[in-house]
C-alpha cells in the first residue's frame, strides 16, 4: 500500500477510530511534528501529531491558530501540545493545509513546555 508523502507542519484529518479512553475519536484534524527524514524513510510507516480541537484553554500548551488558505482550517483551532501521539502514516486521510512558520515556531515553544525540555 503506498503512504501519503508527510511533512512536518502539515495539517491531516485523521481517522482517529478506534479509540481507548479519553483518545480522539472519529475523523480529526492533527499536526505532524515528527521530522521529515524520519516521515520520508519507506521503512518507518509511522509519524508524529499533535492533536487540534476547535475548543481550547488559555494554557501555556495549547496554541491558537487562525484559519486562513494555507492552513485549510474551517475555524479557529487550537493545536494541543500536551496531546503527542505516535500514530500509522496508513491514519491520514486528507491533507488539510500546512502551518506558517511563525505558527510552527509557536508549536515548537509550547510543546517544548508540555515535555519540560524548556
Amino acid at each position: 500500500m503506498s503512504r501519503p508523502e508527510v511533512r512536518r507542519g502539515q495539517i491531516w484529518l485523521v481517522d482517529w477510530s478506534p479509540a481507548r479512553g479519553s483518545e480522539q475519536l472519529g475523523r480529526r484534524p492533527a499536526l505532524v511534528i515528527q521530522t521529515d527524514a524520519a516521515n520520508t524513510n519507506p521503512r518507518y510507516p509511522n509519524t508524529i501529531v499533535l492533536t487540534l480541537s476547535s475548543k481550547g484553554l488559555p494554557v501555556a500548551t495549547h496554541v491558537e491558530v487562525v484559519p486562513d488558505a494555507r492552513n485549510g482550517l474551517r475555524e479557529t483551532s487550537w493545536v494541543k501540545c500536551e496531546q503527542v501521539l505516535t500514530i500509522s502514516k496508513d491514519r491520514l486521510v486528507i491533507l488539510w493545509g500546512t502551518l506558517s512558520a511563525a505558527d510552527v515556531a509557536k508549536v515548537e515553544r509550547s510543546l517544548k513546555l508540555a515535555l519540560a525540555l524548556a
